[in-house]
């Protein structure tokens, strides 16, 4: 069953009729009805243009936050041969919020990390809704070290709402844990790629995304706090979250045009979340086509280029 978000309940209403006929023409109740579902499916395609071609920042949120949008397992399955997991930071624990291991994208062996955030109940509380704790990112250090000890690309999948905020991950230090993670992301003489495919929030996300090339899904959403989290902070109300989206500039298009982000990667008509199969082949030719730039480029050319490109963010402006 398809989970519509609010501003799609005519798509809904449209589909559903839709469903509706087609019962009526399988259990026979009903002859010559494939005209009207044609007509109705022309009219939820115009409809899906219209609406996603005007999102605000704040239904944009919903879409990149979807629950059926594609999610790291999805994309590793679609397009990593032989990928092999690797567990553990190797001090603490095994935080499954980040998901790391080698495996080949199309021919080309890698390393791919990224936020899982779970697909159920059981799975989201598994993979603590990809909020990652300090273990985690030790964890990410460790496989960019083993990347960059054996010349991998590092593939980074982006989808979460920010580092864990519990006291927990607070004692065993949070704060460094992403600093160190950010500076391994910065030091990699290997090149790394970085797509936000759902929700990028906070140092959570730049953690693993400090990459030499950084795209984003048109419908995902990259930003130093959730809507709800600055609307509490400045207006002490989360309620005004749609406000804060719309002053954060975290949609892709702003992002791109203020050259936090290198690219952004077209998805299907309404999102995502109604083709995965599309939006996963459309970030894996981005994703290759980032990679081929950096053929037979040394690694200290790589890493100083990496380190250029975010110095620069801001200053021409």
């Amino acid at each position: 069953m398809k989970s519509y978000l609010d501003f799609e309940k005519p798509i809904a209403e449209l589909e559903a009729k839709i469903a509706e006929l087609r019962a009526l023409g399988a259990s026979g109740e009903a002859v010559g009805i494939e005209d009207e579902v044609q007509r109705l499916e022309a009219k939820v395609e115009q409809a899906l243009r219209e609406l996603y071609a005007t999102l605000t920042p704040w239904q944009k949120t919903g879409v990149a936050r979807h629950p059926e949008r594609p999610h790291f397992v999805d994309y590793v399955t679609a397009l990593i041969e032989d990928f092999t997991p690797l567990a553990g930071d190797r001090r603490f624990a095994e935080d499954q919020a980040i998901v790391g291991g080698l495996g080949r994208f199309r021919g080309r062996p890698v390393m791919v990390i990224g936020h899982e955030k779970g697909s159920d109940t059981d799975s989201r509380l598994r993979h603590n809704f990809g909020m990652a704790r300090p273990e985690g990112y030790r964890k990410a250090i460790r496989l960019m070290e083993t990347a960059d000890r054996f010349g991998l690309p590092v593939i980074a999948l982006v989808d979460t709402a920010g580092a864990f905020p519990g006291i927990e991950a607070e004692e065993r230090g949070q704060a460094e844990a992403i600093a160190r993670s950010t500076e391994a992301c910065l030091n990699l003489t290997t090149p790394n790629v970085a797509v936000i495919i759902g929700e990028g929030g906070s140092g959570g996300a730049i953690a693993i995304a400090t990459a030499n090339t950084v795209l984003m899904l048109e419908h995902s959403i990259y930003s130093v706090i959730s809507p709800e989290g600055a609307a509490s902070i400045l207006w002490r109300d989360a309620a005004k979250a749609q406000d804060a989206a719309t002053n954060m500039k975290i949609t892709s298009a702003d992002l791109v045009r203020l050259g936090v982000i290198d690219g952004v990667i077209q998805e299907p008509l309404g999102g995502a979340h109604r083709s995965p199969d599309l939006a996963v082949a459309a970030a894996a030719d981005a994703i290759e086509r980032a990679l081929a730039r950096f053929a037979g480029m040394s690694g200290q050319a790589v890493r100083d280029e990496r380190r250029r490109k975010f110095l620069k963010i801001g200053r021409d402006l």
